[in-house]
Parts: structure tokens; C-alpha cells; sequence
């Protein structure tokens, strides 16, 4: 093998690991501003695909360029994404993802992972969402952002200002992660057993419960809103509680359900809850929507195995 090959292999091999090392983030910054593990995924790739036809020699920063190019990708990608998303028969959440092996999922801290805030960063400008992300959970400092969104850093300090004050408004304070799973037993073990008083004196009087089924059948369309509303529609949703077997996981930095049914994995649950009680219950029915999560946990059983 000649000198110029063992280059072009050496630096393949490098520009290999440098991607390697930060897919995690790239997917992480993806991902919170999509809202889909399906489509950051896609983003990452492409991504690795401009990182291979790139004059690498050029690049001050392998960390600058991956994450500009994934940001911009993916505020693209959700541009058209919300109009696609209008045409989604009910409510629409976002995909699941195991966060058993990353708790953070890839970022500097586990800021706007939970898929209560993420449902309401969808409502934000994919600019805006993109850039409260990069400042709140990978901790990127305001010139970097403006130079990541062709912004000046003044522009982009009043963007998170805004948006940080737009997710106060929206959000709530979340309980702890012991707490919260702790109301998340409670509530499954109520509604398998249909106890509906206990449900109520779970939920807050304007609980909400979203289920995401894009049409599917059983699914309920709309909103359920109400304390007695949402207890009564989850002694009976799903309506095969006496036959579901329940598997505890770790999604988006908290605790889930998945429910399964003759062995094959059909609903995703979780909920959002502050010290006033649970006042946001999440079905996810879609089975695209609940395919990464079972990917992911396959992923990490595997490798679990490999190094065991």
C-alpha cells in the first residue's frame, strides 16, 4: 500500500472515530428538536454522509461543524414536518426513546427530554426550539448558537429568553424522578384494578390524557380532560388491562409502561405529574411511533450481553 493510501485510510479512520464519538450528541440535538427518533436518526445519517465528502482539513472544529450541520438539518426537516403533523388524525406525541443506558441522551444536562416539554416545544418556531436547546441541554454558548443559526448572539439571547419564558407558562414544576415513579405505579395498579377513587386522588382537576393512535381504532381522538373524564377512560383504556402484561422502562429520562399483549409490545405509557398529582396521562398506540423505543432496549440488551 502506498504512502497517499495509508493517508486516505488514516484519515477516514479518524474522521470514523470523531463521528463516533459524537453521534450521541448529534442524535441528542435531533431529537429534541424533532420529537422523533425515526427522523433524527435520518438527520444523523445524512450528517455522516456530508461528514465523509467534507475537506476535513479545513474544519477548525469537528465538534462546530457536526453540530451546525446537524441543527440546521434538523430545524429544516422540522419545517416540514409540521405540516405533515396537521394532518395527524388526533393527538400527536412524540416518539419514546430509551434512556436506560443514557439518561441524558447525549446532552451536557437532561433539559427538554421528557416528553411532556417536548410536546410543548413543538409549539415553538423550529428556530426558537432549536436554539433553547442547544443553550439549555448541551450548555452552547450564545455565540456559538448565533453562529450555528447565522444569528447575531444578541438575537439569539432574546430567542431563549423567550423561549424559556413561553415553557414557564406551559410547564409545570416536574417532582422528582422517585416521585414520579412512585405516581406512576400507583396510577397503573389503580387502573388495572378499575379503582377510579384512586385515580382521582391521583390526578389534578384539569388532568389531561393524549393518546396518539394516527386513526387507529380504540384510540380516542381528542383530549380527555378532567379529573373523572381521564380516571374513568383508564379503568377501560386499554380495555384488555386483565390480559396485558406490564414491563417497566426507562424513557426519556423517566419512568414508563409498555404494555404488552400476547407477547408482542401494542401500547406505550407514561405520565407528567408536579406536586399537585399527575396532570397529563400519554398513551402511545401508533406502533411506529413505539418501534425505536423496542429497537433501542434490544440494542442494549445485546451489548449487555456482549460485555457481560
Amino acid at each position: 500500500m502506498d504512502s497517499e493510501a495509508i493517508t486516505v485510510e488514516g484519515d477516514l479512520h479518524e474522521a470514523v472515530s470523531v463521528f463516533v464519538k459524537l453521534r450521541p450528541r448529534l442524535f441528542g440535538i435531533a431529537y429534541r428538536v424533532l420529537g422523533s427518533a425515526v427522523e433524527a436518526e435520518d438527520v444523523v445519517q445524512e450528517v455522516w454522509l456530508r461528514w465523509q465528502h467534507t475537506d476535513r482539513t479545513v474544519v477548525v472544529s469537528p465538534v462546530a461543524f457536526l453540530s451546525s450541520a446537524t441543527t440546521r438539518l434538523a430545524i429544516n426537516v422540522a419545517q416540514s414536518a409540521r405540516v405533515r403533523r396537521e394532518t395527524y388524525i388526533g393527538p400527536w406525541l412524540p416518539e419514546p426513546i430509551d434512556t436506560s443506558d443514557d439518561p441524558q441522551a447525549g446532552a451536557e444536562r437532561a433539559e427538554a427530554l421528557e416528553l411532556a416539554l417536548l410536546l410543548v416545544l413543538e409549539k415553538l418556531p423550529p428556530t426558537e426550539r432549536a436554539a433553547y436547546v442547544l443553550r439549555e441541554a448541551f450548555d452552547y454558548s450564545y455565540p456559538e448558537i448565533a453562529h450555528i443559526l447565522g444569528l447575531s448572539p444578541v438575537n439569539v439571547r432574546k430567542i431563549v429568553s423567550r423561549a424559556r419564558k413561553h415553557l414557564t407558562e406551559e410547564q409545570r414544576g416536574s417532582v422528582e424522578t422517585a416521585e414520579h415513579r412512585r405516581l406512576l405505579d400507583a396510577f397503573v395498579t389503580a387502573a388495572r384494578h378499575g379503582d377510579v377513587a384512586s385515580l382521582e386522588a391521583l390526578l389534578t382537576p384539569d388532568a389531561v390524557s393524549l393518546s396518539d393512535g394516527n386513526g387507529m381504532r380504540g384510540a380516542a381522538r381528542v383530549p380527555v380532560r378532567g379529573r373523572a373524564r381521564v380516571a374513568n377512560l383508564s379503568t377501560a383504556y386499554p380495555r384488555f388491562w386483565p390480559t396485558v402484561e406490564v414491563q417497566r422502562v426507562d424513557a426519556n429520562g423517566r419512568a414508563g409502561i409498555l404494555l404488552y399483549r400476547d407477547g408482542r409490545a401494542s401500547t406505550f405509557m407514561t405520565v407528567a405529574a408536579t406536586h399537585r398529582g399527575i396532570h397529563q396521562v400519554m398513551w402511545v398506540f401508533n406502533p411506529s411511533k413505539i418501534a425505536p423505543l423496542l429497537r433501542s432496549r434490544a440494542q442494549t440488551r445485546e451489548a449487555a450481553l456482549v460485555t457481560a
